[in-house]
């Protein structure tokens, strides 16, 4: 095996390998789309009308990429497991329940610890599931539905590593795993509940009423001047007052608002009122709403804070962009 220097290399040379292999692949991809038939509609069908779980077993890379659909068919709603064709031979067998469905995966169809699996299989009599590169194969022929995988050759320029065949496969999976996401209406919440761990979980998961500042709050009222209302928003750190009357919001004057009344003319300015320089009708958000709704309507409307209101539409906080 030549074993030749990594500096003698050109880097336009790399480049190209890594440009062919994506482009030979996002091709595999397309035509792999194209040929979506009406196996896969089945396939989909046959794993929402089961009341047990989806079952992934595959050997080597084939099982590599089994255990990330198991993984991903798991968090989105469907409940599945990985199970080692070389282990359910030693007794493993025993986790399959009778309402359960299995996907088998082979690129050639006939892997022989898969095969060896066959008969014990047939006589559970799960539905089942093959994901071959050989739709002729013993195990498509033994699978009551089948999903061609197939691919015109490797990218690996031998022609052997698994490597364009790996990837129809997880993109396979991952068609299952949408396509069972959209029959079940699978929404945001629900992908929370299987995700409470990590930012993902933590933005799904948190309300605004967790994140807001709710004490010390800067407020003035309608008759402060804006000399004190600087003092008010300095000691607040949050670049805002609160203009309320009655504990009723009736708007906000923002470090922004500042400089612009400062601009727009100086004389008299510092002992002008809250009631003229303040923003009247400022936005709000309930404190009940998920983090990443409030998020979204700051970016969308383009500010840095929301003043949170309680049901009452008394002010409950003040949420900051960066409070995430």
């Amino acid at each position: 095996m030549s074993d030749p220097s990594i500096t003698s290399v050109h880097s336009d040379v790399l480049i190209e390998s890594a440009r062919r292999t994506l482009s030979t692949q996002a091709q595999a991809l397309a035509n792999l789309a194209n040929n979506v038939t009406e196996e896969f509609a089945k396939a989909v069908r046959m794993i929402l009308e089961s009341k047990g779980r989806t079952i992934i077993c595959g050997m080597g890379k084939s099982g590599l990429i089994g255990k990330k659909i198991a993984a991903t068919l798991a968090s989105t709603g469907t409940p599945s497991f990985f199970l080692h064709p070389g282990e359910a031979f030693h007794g493993d067998l025993g986790m399959i329940q009778a309402q359960d469905t299995l996907i088998l995966i082979s690129y050639s169809g006939e892997t022989e610890e898969l095969m060896r699996l066959l008969p014990s299989l047939k006589n559970f009599g799960n539905p089942s599931i093959a994901l071959v590169g050989n739709i002729e194969s013993t195990l498509a022929k033994h699978c009551d539905c089948v999903l061609d995988i197939s691919v015109d050759r490797e990218t690996c320029p031998n022609n052997l590593a698994p490597t364009t065949s790996t990837t129809m496969t997880a993109a396979m999976g991952d068609a299952l795993a949408v396509a069972l996401m959209e029959c079940r209406n699978f929404k945001p919440q629900d992908f929370a509940r299987f995700h409470p761990g990590g930012s993902l979980g933590r933005k799904l998961l948190t309300r605004v009423k967790d994140l807001m500042h709710k004490d010390d709050l800067p407020v003035c009222t309608p008759e402060t001047t804006l000399k004190d209302a600087i003092s008010v928003m300095t000691h607040g750190r949050m670049g805002v007052v609160l203009i309320q009357e009655a504990e009723k919001l009736l708007g906000i004057f923002t470090d922004g608002d500042l400089r612009r009344a400062m601009l727009k003319e100086s004389e008299g300015m510092i002992h002008k009122t809250m009631a003229v320089l303040m923003t009247s009708n400022p936005k709000t958000i309930n404190e009940n709403v998920m983090i990443v709704q409030a998020e979204e309507q700051m970016l969308r409307d383009k500010i840095t804070l929301l003043v949170v209101v309680g049901d009452s539409q008394n002010v409950s906080g003040i949420l900051e962009i960066y409070d995430r």
